[in-house]
């Protein structure tokens, strides 16, 4: 039996972690509790750098332990983050898995369902297992 893949800490912050798995994506965990706006976006932009740095386009994005998204968080993600032209020819694949809280996910979904219109392509997952299969799969 092929053991499981092990990701390798690219960079984390008080906001999480950006991670790098070896079957050619990024993974980000979002840490629990209150965060600071220029640590959300340091998390991102690393997460950013990666993908660019490697010529990935795939990328599981862990909302499970996070609090809900700001209006000026989710400003920034859709504006800048995700803003089309910032994404390679092949555009960004997303799986994510969402935060059990509810008023976490509304946030998220928002600011997703804005990103739909721009270059990310995603799926929402209840299990890792099952979003790293959704990922592995896509080109």
């Amino acid at each position: 039996m092929i053991p499981p893949a092990t990701p390798k800490i690219y960079f984390e912050n008080s906001t999480g972690r950006v991670l790098e798995h070896p079957d050619g994506f990024v993974i980000f965990q979002y840490h629990s509790g209150p965060r600071t706006f220029h640590h959300l976006q340091a998390l991102l932009t690393h997460t950013r750098n990666l993908l660019t740095r490697r010529g990935w386009h795939r990328m599981l994005g862990d909302q499970r332990l996070m609090a809900p998204f700001t209006e000026e968080e989710s400003l920034w993600i859709v504006n800048h983050w995700l803003d089309p032209a910032q994404q390679g020819p092949r555009g960004l694949y997303g799986a994510i898995l969402l935060a059990p809280d509810e008023f976490a996910r509304l946030p998220s979904a928002q600011a997703l369902q804005e990103a739909k219109a721009g270059a990310l392509t995603y799926r929402v997952f209840a299990s890792e297992e099952s979003a790293v299969a959704w990922l592995t799969q896509v080109a």
